[in-house]
């Protein structure tokens, strides 16, 4: 058995977020733009990445001037075999490496989240998306603070799911959060 996780990185503005940006003149697709945008920012090459479907629907980004387009893909790790059985171990992605590699510009840090971390009680708090539709927002503070110092005001956070999170914490949340809670429950991990 192995353990999944879910890559996410940090901006420079704080929020945690899954890799993504516009779409190019030169993207053929969105998946294309998604698998552009994850070799610019986190420099993940979209041959490792195994595109598994989109999840949606797409939804506007809070300033209103992006829609929105989410891809689900399986990172692999470096050494994978294609001819690997069914039941076969996969290697594990190298997170200091992505780390390194990642956009100065664009990126704070890279961090795993673990299965374990989406269904912890102790994480998850029932939050309202675009104040109507329940989801799951997750506590990542101990996580991301192993790799940058976070500083966070006990005041911050907004209803309107803009910036790191809500009360000195570090969540994911908003947008993220959402899309997040919507692939949980796609494959039943949430009801």
């Amino acid at each position: 058995m192995q353990q999944c996780s879910y890559h996410f990185a940090i901006s420079h503005s704080g929020e945690v977020s899954f890799p993504g940006g516009r779409v190019d003149e030169s993207d053929a697709s969105f998946t294309q733009a998604a698998l552009r945008e994850t070799d610019e920012e986190l420099g993940i090459k979209p041959s490792a990445i195994e595109v598994l479907g989109h999840i949606g629907p797409p939804e506007f980004e809070m300033r209103g001037k992006m829609r929105v387009w989410p891809v689900i893909g399986f990172v692999h790790g470096s050494g994978f075999d294609p001819n690997l059985g069914e039941d076969a171990v996969l290697p594990s992605l190298d997170m200091d490496a992505v780390r390194s590699q990642a956009s100065k510009d664009e990126v704070g840090t890279a961090f795993h989240l673990p299965l374990s971390t989406l269904i912890s009680p102790a994480r998850l708090k029932p939050t309202l998306f675009r104040a109507g539709k329940p989801y799951w927002s997750i506590d990542v503070t101990d996580i991301v603070q192993k790799y940058v110092q976070v500083e966070l005001e006990p005041n911050s956070g907004s209803a309107d799911e803009v910036g790191a999170g809500v009360g000195g914490k570090v969540e994911v949340w908003g947008l993220t959060g959402w899309y997040l809670s919507m692939l949980m429950k796609r494959l039943r991990v949430y009801e």
